[in-house]
């Protein structure tokens, strides 16, 4: 089992910055492909990006591409997200997520978090 607990949301002003943090448990962390998600109201829950388990490979959704950046450190079991430049359509409830492999759709992840808001303003 792993469980995860994602943090660092919040209200942030649009053009600014937040960094969301994913703590893991259970299973050895380093041993999984992590990936960040988000679901806005009335919204389908999409990929916002993916990290393997060394860190050497990475996805980002063309939305986020040059503003967000997924890194990992598995001495702190720990995966962070950091969003750069938020925009007005930015603002979801935002997952991490686990699985086996290197993979980008939600179907494709076994173990996901609580969900943490972030709430950008004009």
């Amino acid at each position: 089992q792993v469980q995860l607990v994602e943090s660092g949301g919040g209200l942030v002003q649009a053009g600014g910055s937040l960094r969301l943090s994913c703590a893991t448990s259970g299973r050895t962390f380093g041993n999984y492909a992590m990936g960040w998600f988000r679901q806005a109201p009335g919204n389908e829950r999409e990929s916002v990006a993916a990290i393997n388990w060394s860190g050497s490979r990475t996805y980002y959704a063309d939305s986020v591409k040059g503003r967000f950046t997924i890194s990992r450190d598995n001495a702190k079991n720990t995966v962070y997200l950091q969003m750069n430049s938020l925009k007005p359509d930015d603002p979801a409830v935002y997952y991490c997520a686990a699985g086996p492999f290197f993979r980008v759709l939600p179907k494709e992840f076994n173990y996901w978090g609580q969900g943490t808001q972030v709430t950008v303003s004009s």
